[in-house]
């Protein structure tokens, strides 16, 4: 049986030869320049693939984009199980699983990255990193991962073994564990997920309490008949967690007229204005970026301080898991069309909107060089991203939306791609992109970065391959 024909949108219009050319490139980059090898066996793909340098063309190892990062493996990951390769991905996981903390501060968390020195696994939980932050993303992405990979492979031996059932449990003991507060958020300090340095995320940001929703459902699935109980806790989490997302993060125009009303000051177990928002702190930018039918969730929720930044992979990711409904989905990619503006401009796609600036770029960041206005994180261009938001859009047929309310979003997919196809290659796959198109290269980027890579492949794969593989980080239900 042949497999599924793409939308008659996704029909690429380009030189096919040419395209054909950037794809088994594409291809060769990955899987014979990036893939490291560990214990003797491919393992995942370093973060960029070494240049050669000097007249002996020596390999020049910069900072630690030569680890195995888990955050950048995941699109490496997801094409690798699209690709059948799925010793691999378990290879991975079986590492990383391997280097999930046992200390009794840090029990469960999961490395931000790791390579092999000397025959000897060297990880990173945070002591190595600039500013010594420690990335909680990566200890979510691991069941969400390991979920997938037992669905594509269904290898349920793997996923009933002894060291996957325990590694499951501490990793629940660690975000189940009692705290100071009732909310079903997860507190993370700034720089703690794909933001890395200081951007005023500290609190609840929005991209943790996705992956954390994502984490706990895909948990529970993994669990055996013997933690039933657990199984239970972490599935009550995730669902007291989606409606906390639903009711605070999520905005449209409606919400936000409602919000601006709501009357402050107030003290009990029953009002209406819980986190006391001041009109004052409501962007005017809004009423552009939202428009009559856009609707996102936004960065963050704090008491007195909501963050209304557009956070790119979070909403992404939250379509993708299905915390929103098929009809705040369609609102989401009613908004990036209505934006595309700002969030596609010469490069796909912009990781947060608005950037900070001025004062406030420079009390928040700490002067912060990497992350000046328009640069890296701070409204920097990423097209690593652009796989998530296909992705999103591709599953919305199956959520009961219509072609006619999906067009304008593929029709951007389909442009967005040839920007991909017809830059990334000249621009040696670079790590970021910077100012407010994005049309110059990264001032600090790194060259031949693999989640470049292997997200345009992914991208290509999902628009001009088998849209079915759009479902292949689909949660249980």
């Amino acid at each position: 049986m042949s497999p599924p024909q793409p939308p008659a949108s996704f029909v690429s219009q380009g030189d096919p030869a040419h395209e054909r050319a950037v794809v088994e490139a594409a291809r060769q980059l990955l899987f014979e320049r990036a893939m490291a090898t560990i214990a003797g066996h491919p393992a995942g793909a370093l973060a960029a693939i070494p240049q050669m340098r000097g007249a002996e063309k020596t390999a020049v190892h910069d900072l630690n984009y030569t680890e195995l990062f888990i955050r950048d493996n995941v699109p490496v990951m997801v094409y690798l199980l699209v690709e059948g390769k799925f010793e691999i991905v378990r290879h991975f996981l079986d590492i990383c699983l391997g280097l999930q903390s046992r200390e009794p501060l840090t029990l469960g968390i999961f490395p931000t990255s790791f390579f092999e020195e000397d025959g000897r696994l060297v990880a990173d939980y945070g002591q190595r990193a600039i500013g010594r932050v420690t990335s909680v993303d990566a200890t979510l992405w691991w069941p969400i991962l390991a979920h997938a990979y037992l669905r594509r492979s269904g290898d349920h031996a793997w996923a009933a073994s002894e060291t996957v059932q325990s590694g499951i449990e501490r990793l629940l003991a660690l975000v189940l564990k009692p705290g100071f507060r009732d909310a079903p958020t997860l507190l993370v300090p700034d720089g703690a997920f794909m933001i890395d340095r200081p951007l005023d995320v500290w609190g609840t940001p929005l991209e943790i309490q996705v992956l954390l929703y994502g984490a706990l459902r895909s948990a529970a699935h993994l669990l055996d008949a013997r933690h039933q109980e657990l199984a239970r806790r972490a599935e009550e989490w995730a669902r007291r967690l989606r409606g906390y997302l639903l009711k605070f993060f999520w905005v449209n125009t409606k919400v936000i007229e409602v919000l601006r009303r709501r009357p402050t000051e107030q003290y009990g177990e029953r009002v209406v204005n819980e986190y006391n928002i001041q009109t004052e702190t409501i962007p005017h930018w809004l009423q552009h970026w939202l428009g009559l039918r856009g609707g996102y969730l936004i960065g963050n929720i704090r008491t007195g301080r909501p963050d209304f930044r557009f956070f790119t992979l979070g909403n992404c990711l939250g379509a993708i898991f299905d915390i929103l409904s098929p009809v705040q989905q369609l609102a989401l990619f009613d908004l990036v069309v209505h934006n595309q503006g700002e969030l596609v401009a010469e490069m796909p796609l912009r990781i947060c909107h608005p950037p900070l600036e001025g004062e406030k770029w420079r009390s928040v960041t700490g002067f912060d060089p990497k992350n000046r206005p328009w640069c890296y994180h701070n409204g920097g261009h990423w097209p690593c991203l652009l796989w998530y938001l296909a992705m999103a859009v591709l599953r919305g047929r199956a959520r009961g939306l219509s072609a006619t309310q999906l067009g304008p979003a593929e029709q951007l997919l389909d442009r967005t791609y040839h920007m991909h196809l017809a830059r990334l290659p000249r621009q040696r796959w670079a790590e970021y992109f910077d100012g407010p198109t994005g049309l110059w290269t990264g001032q600090q980027a790194r060259y031949y970065q693999t989640w470049t890579i292997v997200g345009f492949l992914l991208t290509h794969h999902l628009l001009y391959g088998d849209p079915r593989d759009a479902h292949i980080l689909d949660l249980p239900t």
